[in-house]
């Protein structure tokens, strides 16, 4: 049978994060002030983020454009001969 030791927050808190000691959180105030300034934070690591991004060219976008197209008609056409046939071999079996 293993030995239950009874473990301490200090020793959790060594546990957690070997060299870091975690540190609870203050609670901040709900108030609309810090909502406000939260929010805006949050749109100007959006806008941040964005500018990371690297957008397709026309030329890009119209290439997997079309091809999304064909294979979707390829798609469509080879369900529907499918569910053609199939129906076909549902009324042969039934008849």
């Amino acid at each position: 049978m293993a030995k239950q030791t009874k473990t301490t927050t200090e020793e959790t808190k060594k546990t957690v994060q070997p060299g870091k000691t975690q540190v609870a959180a203050k609670p901040e105030a709900n108030t609309i002030g810090t909502r406000v300034s939260e929010l805006r934070e949050f749109f100007e690591q959006s806008k941040g983020e964005l500018k990371k991004v690297v957008w397709p060219t026309r030329k890009e976008v119209t290439a997997t454009t079309i091809a999304v197209l064909v294979v979707v008609a390829l798609m469509g056409i080879f369900l529907g001969v499918v569910d053609s046939l199939l129906s076909k071999l549902i009324q042969v079996v039934l008849s």
